[in-house]
Order: structure tokens, then sequence, then C-alpha cells
């Protein structure tokens, strides 16, 4: 069973997350742990965190055992970028882009356990079938529907057809085409 976690908007580039990512992807839980403990890389931290979070929910909300995890994949997004800017020579400015990083932490069982469900998950119920024959039968010809203050009515179409004396008469020149006929 799949457990997931995110962590959003952290204020590093995506680019120094990923290096730290990459040594954990495919990893058992207890040896990614190790790894990120004793890293100096300063995205160490907030994946090690990540990665606690994700094994506290697999453990409380799936009960899920932590020795059965390992990191089944682990993805780093881009954030939004904050821009900031700084005096240069010859009265310009210079732009400095503050990057932010998604990352999503997707761990998974070593050996599949029995299917268990989650703690607040309960049944669905299906809607009951409704047979054919008891439903009523609409002739949709007879139904009015009235748009801007006028009924009109399906049965009488051609009837409300607009005759062609009475068309707006075109520009000289301009051909019209007409939606309702198809007629130019």
């Amino acid at each position: 069973m799949e457990v997931r976690a995110r962590l959003r908007f952290l204020r590093m580039a995506p680019r120094k997350v990923r290096s730290v990512v990459d040594l954990i992807r495919r990893l058992k839980v207890e040896d990614a742990e190790y790894q990120l403990q004793y890293m100096s890389r300063d995205a160490a931290l907030p994946i090690l965190k990540l990665l606690k979070s994700a094994i506290a929910n697999a453990e409380n909300n799936n009960k899920l055992k932590k020795e059965n995890l390992f990191v089944k994949s682990v993805f780093v997004d881009q954030g939004p970028v904050l821009k900031r800017y700084r005096p240069r020579a010859f009265g310009r400015a210079a732009e400095i882009r503050k990057r932010s990083a998604h990352i999503t932490l997707v761990l998974d069982e070593v050996t599949p356990s029995t299917a268990r469900k989650p703690k607040g998950a309960t049944k669905k119920e299906k809607p009951a079938k409704v047979n054919k024959a008891d439903r009523p039968v609409v002739d949709y010809k007879d139904i009015k529907h009235t748009s801007k203050g006028r009924s009109t009515d399906h049965a009488d179409d051609s009837a409300s057809e607009v005759a062609p004396e009475h068309r707006r008469a075109a520009p000289a020149g301009k051909e019209t085409f007409n939606r309702r006929s198809g007629e130019n």
C-alpha cells in the first residue's frame, strides 16, 4: 500500500534538493533515514523531516510496519520564484531569483501485506438500480421552453421560422448566412 507525503514551498533551489533526494531513492526506510541524518547538505534536514512524517502516517493511518517500508519514489518540482533586485554598476539593477521547491515522497511495502483499510474508510453504498419499466416516459416535443420571456414549442419549429419577406435586408454587396436554415 502506497503512502504519500508532500512538502511544499521549501525555500531551497530544486537543483540543490534533487542532489540529496537522488541518494535515498529505492532505499529501505531505515537506510534512508540513516543516510539523511549524517549528510552535511542543508537540504537533508527538511527531507529527513518529511521522511519521518511519511513513516508516521504509514504506521498510524495504514497500520504498516516501519521495517517493511522502502522509498518507492521521491521527486522535486519547481515552486514559485521570488524575484528580488540589487544595484549593479552604471545604475543598473540585477535580478536575484529566490527559488522554492515542492517535494513528493512515496513509500511502499517491500512485501505486500494483507489489504488493510485506513482508519476512517467505510464501505460505499452503491446506488439502487432503477428498472427501465419504472421510469416515466417523457415526450420532449410536448415540453415548452421559455427564452427571454417568450414561449417556444418544439412541435411548431417550422411555424416559428421567420418568413423570407420579414428578414432584415443585408447591406448592399454583403452576403449573409442564416444559422438556423443554413441558407445564404
